[in-house]
């Protein structure tokens, strides 16, 4: 974990937005595959990580707002404990390393609620994402779990919301040593990648990286040919010449924090001139929007402006045709960029879209689109300085998404869909990296990591030629 005083100013922080009441946050409980002695890896709520620091099932924290108490509550762990999973300093002894010195047992959580209750001082909770936990936030607020989420607080929403979108420079160094690992991983899969292995193969290779490093994925990986399935988990195909193994990987730091890249590399080693043809304009549409970040400007400028780029280029090799800024408008470009330019970054691999994305990547001043592909658009609002985003656009050839559009005659206007039926095949191509917005502009994070097309053809080579 950090220093305590990293905890001690976030909950300080956190009193001064909140007016009055009781701030409750649960952590996360053991998660079984399929049997109670047998769980998935445990994760904490990330909210809970941030605010509390503490690691480890069974635990919840209240902050008293006017009181100006804050109580962790949980259990000591029993001799039978010790036995199957190890010791645990006590509880006292944990919250104190975070700034705390109040704990309470785990049944006296009920009680604190409910005398608050009694009172009538308000509750405040952020949103769940797990069954049990709506179930436990039912107990205590003596609510249906159906009838829970109108009462979720959105003042408290936006207050951790506002927190935890300015990173800093503890959180951009965790960050950093994620995309190290990452780094890592894809100079794995450059070595690996050849005609006849599996997808799986590269798979392996890669998370056996991330497990040495003590550092779990922070999303199932996406590795595929099949790159116009945009979050394809399967791993099964045989790797072809002539395709195109799209990676969308990341791990979590050992203190939680995410790193999330993708890059599309050729199986045989070396792009097709049609292949080659869509990476530039993708990479292209990539480094602009890269370079287009700074405070001030609103993420969903920057999203249209990169789909305008990545028209122009369709339309110089005869996919598209018209005028391309009436066609972003009108949202034709979406038949090959149907989602969003990417999205914040930190705790969570999509930073706190358990709270809403329309309060992380909205606001006044921005409201969501409902034109297909815009919509999908997670981030929108103005950046500001110590925001960590991804950066991540793409060109897809969706057959269902084609034959949709063309049985419709949608934008016959704009698309060249004789040419585009040229292209069935083809699947798509995305580019990612995790940038940081500064005070001046923006700084791409990590160490560069493969992604011009010759850059990847010559580590491929390379990589070929020491075996």
């Amino acid at each position: 974990m950090f220093e305590s005083t990293v905890y001690i100013r976030r909950r300080q922080l956190l009193k001064k937005r909140m007016k009055s009441g009781l701030l409750l946050f649960l952590g996360n409980e053991e998660s079984p595959m399929n049997y109670p002695g047998n769980t998935y890896p445990f994760r904490q709520d990330s909210s809970f990580l941030y605010f509390f620091g503490l690691d480890t099932p069974g635990l919840a924290a209240v902050i008293d707002v006017d009181a100006r108490t804050e109580t962790i509550f949980g259990d000591d762990i029993t001799l039978e404990d010790v036995i199957w999973m190890g010791e645990l300093p006590a509880l006292k002894e944990r919250a104190a390393a975070v700034g705390i010195k109040r704990t309470s047992p785990r049944a006296r959580l009920d009680e604190t609620i409910a005398q608050a209750r009694k009172k009538g001082r308000p509750v405040h909770f952020l949103p769940a994402y797990r069954p049990e936990t709506w179930a436990r936030l039912a107990d205590l607020l003596i609510l249906r779990p159906q009838s829970i989420k109108p009462h979720v607080s959105a003042e408290l929403i936006k207050a951790v919301v506002a927190q935890r979108s300015v990173k800093s420079d503890e959180e951009v160094g965790e960050i950093e040593k994620s995309l190290a690992v990452s780094r890592e991983m894809y100079a794995a899969a450059l070595a690996k990648i050849r005609p006849g292995l599996y997808e799986r193969d590269i798979v392996g290779a890669m998370e056996g990286i991330a497990l040495a490093h003590g550092c779990p994925t922070a999303f199932p990986t996406i590795l595929s040919m099949d790159a116009h399935v945009f979050h394809n988990a399967f791993h099964g195909h045989k790797l072809e010449k002539g395709r195109l193994l799209v990676i969308d990987s990341g791990v979590s730091s050992v203190l939680g924090y995410a790193s999330d890249i993708t890059r599309t590399l050729p199986v045989g080693g070396t792009f097709s001139m049609k292949q080659r043809e869509i990476y530039e304009i993708v990479l292209k549409g990539q480094l602009q929007a890269i370079a287009a970040m700074r405070p001030g400007v609103r993420f969903k400028d920057i999203h249209l402006a990169t789909a305008r780029t990545m028209a122009l280029g369709l339309k110089e090799i005869g996919l598209m045709k018209g005028d391309m800024d009436e066609a972003v408008a009108a949202g034709a470009h979406a038949l090959f960029f149907p989602h969003g330019l990417g999205h914040m970054i930190g705790l969570d691999v999509h930073d706190m879209e358990g709270l809403g994305e329309d309060y992380v990547g909205y606001d006044e001043t921005v409201k969501r689109s409902r034109q297909f592909g815009l919509a999908y658009l997670r981030m929108a609002k103005e950046l500001r300085p110590g925001f960590v985003l991804t950066v991540e656009p793409g060109i897809y050839f969706i057959p269902p998404l084609i034959d949709s559009w063309k049985a419709e005659k949608r934008f016959t206007q704009f698309i060249q869909y004789p040419r585009v039926e040229e292209y069935r095949r083809f699947t798509g191509i995305r580019i990612e990296d995790d940038v940081l917005v500064t005070k001046q502009g923006r700084r791409v994070l990590g160490q560069p990591i493969p992604k011009k097309a010759g850059e990847i053809e010559k580590a491929i080579a390379a990589a070929r030629a020491k075996k």
